[in-house]
């Protein structure tokens, strides 16, 4: 199950980019069971990063919440809300 204080992130749709609400995320690229191993990624004081396994750019966005992101269907909410 996902972490409840680090939003876990995948792409199964290949997005080249996905807006984030924090700086500090898991991504796990394919939702299960297709992940690849769930990297935790650190912004620090830059507004992107790119996840070393799938190469999707993750970039920051202040406007939206620690809970959401953009494509809204990039945030994993666990096999119960699949």
């Amino acid at each position: 199950m996902a972490d409840p204080l680090v939003p876990h992130f995948c792409n199964d749709q290949g997005t080249e980019q996905i807006r984030v609400g924090v700086k500090e995320l898991k991504c796990m690229g394919a939702s299960p069971p297709n992940d690849h191993p769930h990297v935790f990624l650190d912004m620090g004081s830059d507004n992107q990063i790119i996840c070393p396994y799938c190469s999707t750019l993750y970039v920051f966005d202040s406007t939206l919440e620690p809970g959401e992101s953009d494509p809204s269907y990039c945030l994993y909410r666990g096999a119960s809300a699949a």
